[in-house]
């Protein structure tokens, strides 16, 4: 996939199989976002075998097949639900569709594993809630930007190892070339995907409690706006916020659909995190005008500074983690509540937001 599309971009990573072939049977179901490629092939590099694809569009599901030889097509959802072998299901439906997806999954008994943003509406995520209760089955969220990015992972790792000492402030910038003529149409309805915030937002917030080591966090401020595409009223394409986590961390996010063409990857995605004994800057997808290649991290501390070029040498831990947590029953990838936590305060966030073009400050002269 190219780097030019972020919808479409699939990483490749280190081949670490955790489970032997025949031990561990997943499905795509709906593929509606092309993050499904990046999902599966995660999997399928941890050792996960791909047995069925479905979708109604069969477009899809032969590009799917093209990029899947491998994989058997279903005649139905149901076909796949129905079947014993498969312990997760993968699905990148369209976001107000993805919870009711996730019901029906764990209804079969089986694990569900959605493209972020999980939810549109705090009422999807109470549903979800209720039913992870019922099921004792994960609802797992695919917060790419994090999960699937090495420069990503290996901030983690050196944040744990103490490099930094206590990270006390996050900020993050995700902005996203738009290709408008190349998106579907619920891409720009409101109802359908949820808001700048809920959507791309999400993957800010995840990174802020986890990076922070934060299981709660307080929405302090947040802004959307359609500042310069007019002709698709619903779309935003700018937000921010603000939040503080229950340790008094805080972090800052800016999310946008404003890459520009000259840019030689979709978006010029970076991280900054600041500890009290140092920080780490995460350029993720480019180093700009300097290196085309993405997960370059740069660190300072009392060691002094240190560029760190990762791609291909850390990997993608997160989906054999996945895979073994569905074996075991087990929580070493992500936590449900972290996962929940990170999609209920994108949806807060998305609620409480200013409207920039509507908004006016009389005391402003």
């Amino acid at each position: 996939m190219s780097r030019q599309d972020g919808m479409n971009y699939a990483p490749k990573g280190k081949i670490n199989k955790v489970v032997a072939e025949g031990e561990f049977s997943f499905a795509a179901v709906a593929l509606d976002h092309g993050h499904i490629y990046g999902m599966c092939n995660g999997l399928l590099e941890a050792g996960a075998d791909l047995k069925w694809v479905y979708d109604p569009d069969p477009k899809k599901v032969e590009a799917f097949k093209g990029k899947f030889p491998q994989v058997q097509i279903a005649s139905s959802e149901q076909e796949v639900l129905n079947d014993e072998e498969v312990k997760l299901v993968a699905g990148a439906a369209v976001p107000s569709k993805r919870c009711e997806l996730g019901i029906r999954v764990m209804d079969h008994g089986k694990d569900y594993f959605t493209d972020k943003a999980p939810f549109t509406t705090l009422e999807q995520l109470n549903q979800a809630k209720q039913k992870v209760k019922e099921t004792g089955k994960k609802y797992m969220v695919y917060y790419s930007e994090r999960l699937h990015v090495e420069s990503a992972v290996f901030g983690g790792q050196l944040i744990d190892e103490g490099a930094i000492g206590r990270v006390i402030q996050v900020t993050g910038f995700g902005p996203h070339r738009l290709n408008a003529q190349s998106r579907p149409d619920w891409f720009f309805k409101r109802e359908y995907y949820g808001g700048i915030l809920c959507d791309i937002g999400s993957h800010q917030i995840e990174q802020f409690l986890y990076y922070t080591k934060n299981t709660n966090a307080r929405v302090m401020a947040s802004k959307i706006a359609n500042y310069n595409n007019p002709d698709y009223p619903e779309l935003e394409d700018y937000g921010d916020a603000t939040l503080v986590g229950e340790n008094g961390a805080n972090q800052y996010f800016r999310v946008d659909w404003f890459t520009p063409d000259g840019l030689g990857t979709w978006g010029d995605g970076r991280t900054f995190i600041l500890g009290t004994e140092g920080y780490i800057e995460i350029r993720k997808y480019i180093d700009v005008a300097r290196e085309n290649s993405g997960d370059h991290l740069y660190l300072v501390n009392h060691e002094g500074e240190k560029h760190f070029e990762l791609s291909g040498k850390v990997g993608f831990p997160f989906f054999g983690e996945l895979i073994l947590d569905c074996i075991n029953r087990t929580e070493n990838a992500m936590t449900q509540v972290h996962a929940f936590k990170a999609a209920e305060l994108c949806l807060i966030a998305q609620e409480k937001a200013i409207r920039l073009e509507d908004y006016s400050d009389p005391q402003i002269t």
